[in-house]
């Protein structure tokens, strides 16, 4: 029998990562000894605390029935003193927090509470897919920003036309970026909030990666601004900050009217989380500072290796300390498919291309420092050896 795709699912491109994963699994078929620098999964363990607070709680038969649709008042609880404690924000546990089966969850399923047939979302661009795959998936039609290095990989609001503004329902944001690794300041967040104000628009920050920063300098939450609290949901996940990425927890806080309004979409399409995970959860949330010193040591010393590295054989990578990523120009004549195409094929190097993550991302591609430094220096070492 032969059945019909939707249009929503006829009119997506290959999910980035599930392309790459295809094509190293090809060259591991081949026996390639494949370095792989391309989704940014943490290789480092979970905390062991975290995974035995996950054995404790699955062992208790109460947390073997359905949890709540809104998260565990108690994770909700920590989530809330994690805010305050980091950021100096106050959320009600009880209207200002929610729990979520990893951000990405949340984010394909946010615009489902608030965007219409036609309606336009402000998505960056390059930036994470699923801001405007759940647009589409919504019927909104997404409005891409272009993030420019001379404007340090910040949306110009400026060039957003006032038509565009005026049938906007949400602007997404994400930083520390990925995939640029940018950060944004205090004064670009507060001309946001003026503008979101100005038009009526729902600011939808990913802060993902707030924690994997290598300065002295934290990234900050947009909720510390003045006002934004009016107009913005913020989602969060403790798959990059703890080594959690398979375990899919995550949350979203902020305005009281947005969080209500994507508990709604949620009662409708899942059941929560395992309290076990949120019991998981908790304890990393209160897991000493000491703990992600070390993991940011790590990502510390594996980033100045390697951006030492790749500027020695004349490659020009972005100068920053937030996420751990690497975002690079490709060399003179390459597009960005054909020199990740390279990589992979001739070098056992697997990056991913900057037009993957949008059209202002061609020219650029991305390394994710997610192996070990003497990986990395091998994968330069191999790039060397391509004389490009």
């Amino acid at each position: 029998m032969a059945f019909e795709l939707a249009k929503r699912i006829k009119t997506l491109p290959p999910y980035l990562f599930a392309e790459l994963d295809r094509r190293k699994q090809e060259k591991l078929e081949e026996g390639v000894d494949v370095i792989d620098l391309g989704v940014g999964d943490p290789d480092l363990p979970t905390p062991q605390p975290i995974i035995e607070a996950l054995k404790t709680a699955s062992e208790n038969p109460e947390n073997h029935r359905y949890p709540s649709y809104t998260g565990m008042r108690a994770f909700r609880e920590a989530v809330a003193r994690w805010y305050e404690g980091r950021f100096g924000v106050e959320l009600d546990p009880d209207r200002e927090v929610i729990a979520l089966i990893g951000s990405k969850e949340g984010i394909a399923h946010f615009p489902f509470a608030f965007v219409e047939e036609g309606d336009v979302v402000l998505c960056p661009d390059p930036a994470y897919p699923v801001y405007s795959i759940g647009t589409k998936f919504a019927g909104g039609e997404p409005y891409f920003m272009p993030l420019r290095e001379e404007n340090d990989f910040l949306p110009d609001l400026g060039k957003i036309p006032d038509d565009v503004a005026q049938k906007a329902k949400i602007l997404w944001i994400n930083y520390p970026n990925n995939p640029t690794s940018a950060d944004a300041t205090e004064e670009f967040f507060r001309d946001l909030v003026r503008w979101a104000k100005k038009w009526n628009v729902i600011i939808a920050s990913d802060n993902a990666y707030s924690e994997i920063y290598t300065g002295k300098k934290k990234p900050i939450s947009i909720l510390q601004i003045e006002g934004a609290k009016d107009v913005a949901i913020e989602f969060h996940s403790l798959s990059k900050t703890y080594n959690m990425t398979g375990w899919r927890i995550g949350m979203a806080v902020g305005n009281e009217e947005l969080i209500k309004a994507l508990g709604k979409v949620k009662t409708n399409v899942d059941s929560g989380q395992f309290n076990a995970v949120q019991y998981a959860g908790i304890t990393a949330l209160n897991m000493p500072e000491e703990e992600l010193d070390k993991l940011r040591e790590i990502y510390r010393e594996r980033r100045e290796a390697m951006q030492g590295a790749l500027e020695k054989i004349g490659l020009d990578p972005y100068k920053s300390d937030t996420t751990f990523y690497i975002w690079t120009r490709v060399p003179e004549g390459y597009t960005s498919q054909e020199f990740v195409g390279r990589l992979i094929d001739e070098a056992g190097i697997v990056c991913t291309p900057g037009n993957g993550f949008g059209e202002a991302g061609e020219g650029y591609f991305r390394i994710s420092l997610t192996v070990p430094t003497d990986r990395l220096l091998e994968a330069v070492k191999r790039i060397e050896s391509l004389r490009l």
